[in-house]
Parts: structure tokens; sequence; C-alpha cells
């Protein structure tokens, strides 16, 4: 018999799916009755940020510095799909919000992206080398930050075009009963 983990860090599923259930019959009837909604109950909200922060130290997400903003933006969209979760179509609420989650965590490093493109193109246009290379006193000396930025906004500038590419050659899958295995099957 497998044993029942008392982890504190531990969504269980099964008292995860049972909540849930409360909570949706708690909508629809203030639903019908034209009430204001419920309030999500507090181990609902927990879990929510139990499975956000836990997928924040996957080892796709922990090297982030924005890694806050990330799990701040797991927990909102786990909120606001709350009412989308429909337990006769799963009885999985841990699988499907944490989908909810890691795709929070991809918008947000999308959003942080443009924000550092934007930042490159910004010290790109102004003359950071004058900035940086003058002393006070008018004498020049080289710096190695200089390089370093140089390097940084021509690679932000490759992977931009890289990404444009590649989302112009992305294809649609397509169903595999399109394709014909063999003609005996069309047979009427």
């Amino acid at each position: 018999m497998a044993k029942k983990s008392n982890n504190i860090h531990y969504v269980n599923n099964a008292e995860f799916l049972e909540a849930m259930i409360k909570h949706r019959t708690a909508v629809l009837e203030a639903k019908e009755n034209g009430k204001e909604k419920p309030r999500v109950p507090n181990y609902i909200g927990e879990c929510f940020v139990k499975i956000a922060n836990h997928l924040a130290y996957k080892s796709n997400f922990r090297n982030y510095t924005f890694r806050e903003e990330m799990i701040l933006d797991a927990i909102e969209n786990c909120i606001t799909y709350i009412d989308n979760f429909d337990p006769e179509k799963s009885r999985n609420p841990f699988a499907y919000f944490t989908q909810i989650s890691y795709y929070a965590f991809l918008r947000r490093i999308s959003k942080e992206k443009k924000h550092l493109q934007t930042k490159y193109r910004y010290i790109q246009n102004i003359d950071i080398s004058d900035i940086i290379s003058e002393n006070p006193d008018g004498s020049e000396h080289t710096n190695e930050f200089i390089s370093y930025l140089r390097k940084q906004i021509d690679q932000s500038g490759l992977d931009l075009a890289q990404d444009t590419d590649e989302s112009k050659k992305t294809t649609k899958r397509r169903p595999k009963y399109f394709d014909k295995k063999d003609d005996s099957s069309l047979d009427i």
C-alpha cells in the first residue's frame, strides 16, 4: 500500500480535486442564484503557490533573475482560469494548473526578452563608449564592459532574427487521420 506523504510542499491531488469540486459547486450555485462569486478557498490558493514555486525550481526556469514575477504570473493565471477546470472532463487538477503555470512562465520569459532587447537597442543608439571610456579628468581608458555590451547587443540581434525566422517556418501539425495508410479503410 502506498505511504501517504506528510510533506508540507506536497500537493495531494485527491484532496485538491475534492476542494476544486466543492469550489465549483459553490460557484455554480452562486451563478444560479445571482449572487457574487465566492472567494477561492485558502487550500486551493496554497496549492497554486506550491505548484508555481516548485515549477520555478525546474532546471528550465531556475536561473532567471525574474523568477518571482514568473511565480506571480502563474498564480494569477491559475486564479483567472480556476472556473475553466471541469472535474467531469479531468480528474487531475494538479496537471491542469501545472500546465497553466508552465505557459505563464514561458510568456513571462518572452516578455522579459523583449524588454531586454529594447534596453540593448537603447544602449546601441546612445554613444555608450564615450560615456564609459572618459574619466572625470578627461583622460581616456579602455573598458572590457564596452566590448561585453557590444557582444550582448550583437547576440541579441541575432537571437531576434533567428526567432522571427523560426516562427515563420513553424507549420501546424497535420492530424494522423488525414494520412491514408491503406485504401481498404475507405471501403463502404
